[in-house]
């Protein structure tokens, strides 16, 4: 077992549960979304958050409701972590008009913001500078929230990330950079896009506090990021944090996976963050194996539940097509 007991005691029993809770309905959700997506009930790109549960859970367990977070299209899994109910996620892969972006956005675009949750964004690297420019309108306001921008390794050899990183230490603005490193940008492994692969040493080149954290280990990343929050609240200045951690899955659907060797997956499933953080919790006597049973008994019905608001959603009309699109002059 390999999930450190170093901060039990700092972490409250009802969290501890909730954060299982969590990754487990993160991975029945992806599952779900899988499976309607091969009945094409979902169309477009769908990108499986499948083996990274525990960066979403860990980073945004210690963030502020006021807090800003922005995500890259493979989004599902913060989104949820987030507190956006699964209903109005499954309805917006569905396209329908009940789910949280007026299905306009589907799997790549989700969009709430009621909980300071603004995407979901589609072109590698293109929402690090917002995040930059959100970070500092918090610093002009002075409104003591923070930005949190999850981004995988791939935008790391963007233009954008190194702009960004630029801005945010020159302009010193309360922005948490966190690297989702999964090994593979799309199908290219990082050895062949990165000529340093450990990217926490990128931080130094701008003056930005960096760390690496495993990734596929839950208490690791809630102790990193409840530091790096800290930090940046406090300082009001940017702070990187990488994850090192795997998808089990393909990049999208539409992904041969002709590019890494079964073994190599199979050699990180033993890794799973869920069944860890399960016997970790299992040797604490914190659950038992009937409140894990009750856990995967709830977390179907609500997974069912979603599918079902979906199916029962309405599309559009047609007549509304160029709202939104258009900005209309009020008089």
């Amino acid at each position: 077992m390999e999930q450190s007991t170093t901060i039990h005691d700092k972490i409250d029993t009802k969290k501890e549960l909730l954060f299982l809770y969590q990754m487990m309905l993160i991975r029945r959700f992806e599952e779900k979304a899988a499976e309607q997506y091969t009945k094409a009930k979902i169309r477009g790109f769908l990108h499986l958050y499948i083996g990274e549960e525990a960066v979403a859970v860990g980073i945004i367990q210690a963030l502020n409701d006021d807090d800003t977070i922005l995500c890259t299209y493979r989004e599902h899994g913060q989104a949820l972590a987030r507190g956006i109910d699964a209903d109005f996620i499954m309805a917006e892969m569905y396209g329908k008009q009940e789910g949280c972006s007026r299905g306009r956005g589907g799997s790549m675009h989700l969009f709430d913001v009621s909980k300071k949750f603004y995407g979901g964004n589609a072109i590698v690297a293109s929402h690090l500078p917002i995040a930059v420019g959100m970070a500092l309108a918090s610093k002009k306001m002075n409104t003591n929230n923070i930005t949190c921008c999850f981004f995988g390794e791939g935008a790391a050899a963007e233009g954008e990330f190194h702009e960004a990183m630029n801005l945010a230490s020159l302009w010193k603005v309360p922005v948490l950079f966190v690297c989702e490193n999964n090994l593979y940008a799309m199908g290219t492994a990082i050895k062949y896009t990165h000529s340093v692969t450990e990217l926490e040493k990128k931080g130094a080149a701008y003056g930005i506090e960096s760390t690496a954290v495993n990734g596929m280990n839950l208490l690791e990343i809630i102790k990193a990021a409840n530091t790096a929050i800290e930090k940046v609240r406090k300082r009001g200045e940017p702070y990187l944090l990488v994850c090192n951690t795997y998808r089990f899955r393909a990049h999208s659907m539409f992904d041969a996976e002709l590019y890494r060797d079964k073994k190599e997956v199979e050699e990180w499933k033993k890794k799973d963050p869920i069944p860890q953080y399960k016997d970790y919790l299992l040797q604490e006597k914190i659950i038992t194996k009937a409140e894990i049973d009750a856990f995967e008994k709830k977390i179907e019905t609500k997974i069912q539940k979603a599918v079902d608001f979906a199916e029962a959603g309405t599309w559009e009309s047609s007549t509304e097509l160029t709202k939104f699109v258009y900005s209309e002059t009020v008089t």
